[in-house]
């Protein structure tokens, strides 16, 4: 059992619950911002952490977020009594024995799972966790840049995990090294263990026990070499008589007869949204399995050929008596989401029918952008598998050895995106099978006015060139895509292939927020602004979005708050507070303040005016709180007076004023009555009423109106006792602003003689959140139409500031409008419904439901080639389903037996028979039509005998 190294709690400074949750989120908040490459996170046990969140959260009154974001966390809460967590014990995470190999170190567990198992914590935040609990042991992990461009980053949690094998000593010895450590590192740590002089060796990589390639190259990483978690590194001594190491090395090459093919793995990498963690980062995490069982498996891919003929000679032939296709995939472990994509592809029957010929002469071994035929062959083999006769579920093993070695992003047993994987996989397959052996470069020409047609045939023709595979054949469409700039009006036409389409859920991501806007310093009117802005966003956004609306100075900022009853119920100060908890019949208000510095409090300005009591038999009066309350800044630093509460109250009001221009002479004076909330707290008229305030004013014209005198207002403050300070008197004395409080209470009692000099219809009615009509509430009930979810797709729309086009007749950056259109269709359309949302602080699941055609999907009015001749109708035979939220979710598939005419749930290894109608459900995500063909009464998946139905296949 690893030592915990324990702090004596006892020592520690007493810090209360709401005190830590606030320290700890700040630390957060600023991880967020600026984590960069090399800095250190540590795991911590997700059984202590929840913990941890119960204690600091029992007196809070807010709802549980999604395990998703630290922030988030700290804003989650736990109404019952928790009692403090003991000290950190982050023992079930490790082995309860350190290994027996001295270079490895503490060893986590090796199945994992981020916000299941732990979760990642920011270096400031665990220092400051541990400097208050103790306890461990310190599991500290890397920041590592990741993805093609390197701009992306992620906590490398599992290092790789390399057994270095010498020959010929026979000795071995199993090391933890990050990725992005380099080949010469590597050789150190290889010399350092084994006590060899670096002259001595040379390394290799030695993935399945076979000399792939020799690592000289001391800078290159052991990402960029392709070196993967759990293989062997062959660790070659050379003789002494050796003239040249290297030389020597090279010579093995040649003797090994390692082919080109054998050399050029590259790793291909799509573009991927991680599982949102700590600071918005991704656990990058290995496969785990010990070598020895990954070894056995991939053993089947020694001779391609031999091992496709066998196959075939087995599962080539099937009947109608032993139906196949109807076969499951084991789940290895949070593979369902590449279970329920493998099965969509296997099922569909121009795949069935390639994979099962002798497809390997089409394999391209000497593309770069390919998996050197690996990806294929794997693919190929699984599929004569599941579609072997028989029932007896399937162990992908070698096809998840060849993902984990191509497509990193997919090892180990994290759950993934299943849409990401197909998009790999078809992407994969295509290069591994792409006809074109060398690339033409071809220059694209501009429209410039030719008709649609041409310029269409043209860059499909292009795109063919470069790019010819059973994939093109099937999944490849076209759409046409105009921009036009703002500017000069310059439009550019140009035509892209795409192998699926990604519609929004358009109408469920935004939701309309209406806020009115207050100004402090009497410069304008109450207005109301109405924005849109995300529906699982947070306070930050709706800031953002009026910032923009209101025209937001940048010496102002916007104070966001709650009004109910007429009085203000919460300022809204915390940005990370989610937009879901503000309702759509709440009311806010916003009010512009300067940016000042901490040490203010708010003045809030409390309306009231005289209503009857409800009840009494007597006609008897009180004072009611009615409209919007007023807010100021009032600086602690400085001291307030009487007097400049009175200037700050009249500046507040004077937008309000009912002004009178030159020429009336005779303002009488106003009468108003001030009252704080105690009952107790009586006013009477005075003469100090009378005292006035002269002032120069202009209407908002410009127009220069009279000198007016206005009544000082008796104003009365309410205490940190709750009594009544009258205002309106003792001008030049000081009041004592609480320390403890952000905010102090004046109520004005508005008599009818005063409302004379005020309009303040302003205040009143202050509009909800989102008012919902007779249209809008009919609309809701009505599901949304995949095809509306396609005309959001296809909409015209600006594009983003960070997106922005060169116009080449402007030579400048602009934000043209963007407008696609389809132009040609695929036989098998594919598309995914964009149910996931990822930010740095959060990640989200729409659960809308989408009503989808399963027959007579018609797309004739969406293609804007109007002369093609083709059919644009299409039926749905399969579909992915996700269940559940994000990273622990279940993906399931439906697919229908083309020859059966029968609908099946693939649920990972269990199979059963569905009705049409159960198809339907708003668990669909990935969705496979294929067109329909006035011969289709033929079409099958691809169980029947392939023997019978040869000339059904795909001519080459």
């Amino acid at each position: 059992m690893a030592e915990l190294s324990m702090c004596s709690s006892s020592t520690r400074e007493q810090v209360s619950p709401e005190e830590e949750r606030l320290a700890i989120r700040d630390f957060v908040i600023s991880a967020e911002a600026h984590t960069k490459e090399g800095d250190a996170f540590y795991l911590i046990t997700q059984r202590w952490w929840q913990q941890w969140l119960d204690y600091v959260n029992q007196d809070q009154a807010n709802n549980m977020n999604d395990i998703s974001s630290l922030s988030e966390h700290c804003d989650s809460v736990s109404s019952s009594d928790v009692k403090r967590p003991s000290v950190i014990d982050n023992s079930d995470l490790i082995y309860d024995t350190t290994s027996e190999d001295s270079t490895m170190g503490i060893e986590l567990h090796d199945t994992l799972v981020e916000g299941r198992d732990y979760i990642l914590l920011p270096q400031e935040v665990w220092n400051q966790l541990y400097a208050w609990y103790g306890g461990g042991p310190t599991l500290p992990r890397k920041v590592i840049n990741s993805g093609l461009s390197q701009t992306g980053l992620s906590v490398e949690v599992y290092p790789l995990r390399l057994q270095l094998v010498v020959v010929p000593k026979g000795a071995h010895s199993t090391i933890r090294i990050s990725k992005k450590e380099t080949i010469g590192e590597l050789h150190r740590r290889a010399c350092e263990i084994f006590d060899l002089n670096m002259e001595q060796v040379c390394i290799w990589d030695y993935y399945g026990h076979r000399k792939h390639a020799l690592m000289n190259d001391m800078d290159k990483t052991l990402d960029d070499a392709n070196i993967q978690t759990d293989q062997d590194v062959l660790v070659e001594v050379l003789s002494n008589g050796s003239s040249s190491a290297f030389g020597g090395c090279m010579n093995s090459v040649q003797e090994n007869g390692s082919a080109d093919k054998e050399t050029m793995s590259v790793l291909v990498e799509p573009s991927k949204s991680s599982l949102s963690i700590a600071g918005g980062l991704s656990a990058s995490k290995g496969v785990s399995r010990s070598y020895s069982s990954e070894l056995s498996q991939s053993q089947n891919f020694t001779s391609p050929v031999r091992e496709l003929d066998n196959t075939y000679g087995v599962s080539g032939v099937s009947t109608r008596g032993v139906t196949g296709g109807l076969t499951g995939l084991l789940n290895l472990g949070n593979t369902c989401f590449m279970n329920s994509a493998i099965q969509c592809l296997v099922h569909t029957p121009e795949f069935a029918r390639y994979f099962r010929e002798d497809y390997h002469k089409e394999i391209n071994w000497q593309n770069p952008l390919g998996m050197v035929g690996e990806l294929a062959l794997a693919f190929g083999d699984l599929l004569r598998k599941l579609w072997a006769p028989g029932r007896t579920p399937v162990a992908p093993r070698p096809f998840k050895t060849k993902l984990a070695r191509f497509a990193p992003q997919f090892s180990g047993y994290n759950q993934h995106d299943s849409q990401e994987l197909l998009a790999f996989l078809l992407d994969g397959l295509h290069e591994d099978l792409n006809r074109v052996k060398h690339k033409p470069y071809i220059k694209s020409r501009d429209a410039d006015g030719r008709p649609d047609e041409e310029v269409a045939d043209e860059y499909w023709a292009n795109h063919i060139a470069r790019n010819d595979s059973i994939i093109v054949d099937v999944c490849q469409g076209q759409y046409k895509s105009t921009l036009v700039c703002p500017v000069c009006n310059k439009i550019s036409v140009t035509f892209d292939p795409f192998m699926y389409l990604s519609l929004p859920l358009q109408s469920t991501t935004t939701r309309t927020m209406t806020v009115t806007v207050f100004t402090c310093d009497g410069s304008a009117l109450p207005s109301a602004c109405t924005v849109t802005v995300p529906k699982q966003g947070r306070c930050r956004d709706l800031i953002q979005a009026l910032s923009g609306a209101s025209s937001l100075k940048h010496n102002e900022k916007l104070l966001l708050a709650e009004i109910r009853n007429h009085l203000i119920g919460r300022f809204l100060e915390d940005p990370l507070i989610l937009l879901s908890s503000i309702k759509d019949d709440d009311h806010l208000a916003a009010y512009k303040i300067p940016k000042l510095s901490k040490n203010t409090i708010f003045l809030q300005l409390i309306h009231r005016r005289e209503e009857q009591e409800i009840g009494n038999a007597q006609k008897s009066f009180g004072w009611k709180p009615y409209g919007t309350p007023l807010v100021s800044p009032i600086s602690c630093d400085d001291v307030i007076t009487r007097g400049d509460i009175q200037s700050i109250v009249h500046t507040m009001l004077s937008p309000m004023l009912r002004t009178e221009r030159r020429g009336n002479t005779d303002i009488s004076e106003t009468s108003i009555s001030v009252a704080a909330s105690d009952p107790s707290c009586e006013f009477a008229a005075s003469k100090a009423f009378t005292d006035s305030i002269e002032s120069d004013m202009k209407d908002k014209d410009g127009n220069c109106l009279k000198t007016v005198t206005l009544s000082k207002l008796p104003l009365q403050l309410v205490d940190e006792n709750n009594a009544c300070i009258d205002l309106s008197v003792g001008e030049e004395k000081a009041i004592k602003l609480s320390s403890s409080s952000m905010s102090i209470l004046v109520f004005v009692d508005w008599s009818c003689k005063f409302l004379e000099k005020y309009d303040t219809h302003y205040l009143e009615n202050l509009p909800e959140v989102f008012k919902y009509g007779p249209v809008t509430k009919k609309a809701r009930t009505e599901p949304l139409s995949l095809y509306t979810c396609l005309e959001a797709f296809l909409r015209e729309e600006p594009l983003v500031p960070e997106d922005m086009w060169y116009c080449p007749q402007c030579k400048e950056q602009r934000q043209a409008s963007k407008k696609l259109d389809l132009w040609r269709l695929p036989e098998v359309l594919v598309i995914h419904l964009k149910r996931f949302s990822y930010s740095r602080s959060m990640k989200h699941k729409l659960e809308t439901f989408v009503n989808f055609p399963i027959h007579d999907l018609d797309l004739t009015n969406y293609v804007a080639h109007n002369n093609s001749s083709r059919s644009q109708i299409y039926e749905l035979y399969a579909l992915t389903n996700h269940y559940g939220g994000m990273g622990s979710g279940h993906y399931t598939a439906h697919i229908k037996l083309l020859d059966e005419n029968r609908w099946y749930n693939f649920d990972d290894s269990h199979i059963s028979a569905i009705n049409e109608e159960d198809v339907k459900s708003a668990a669909a995500y990935v969705l496979f039509y294929r067109r329909v063909k006035n011969d289709d009464a033929s079409v099958s998946n691809g169980a029947q005998s392939c023997a019978g139905h040869e000339n059904n296949l795909p001519q080459k």
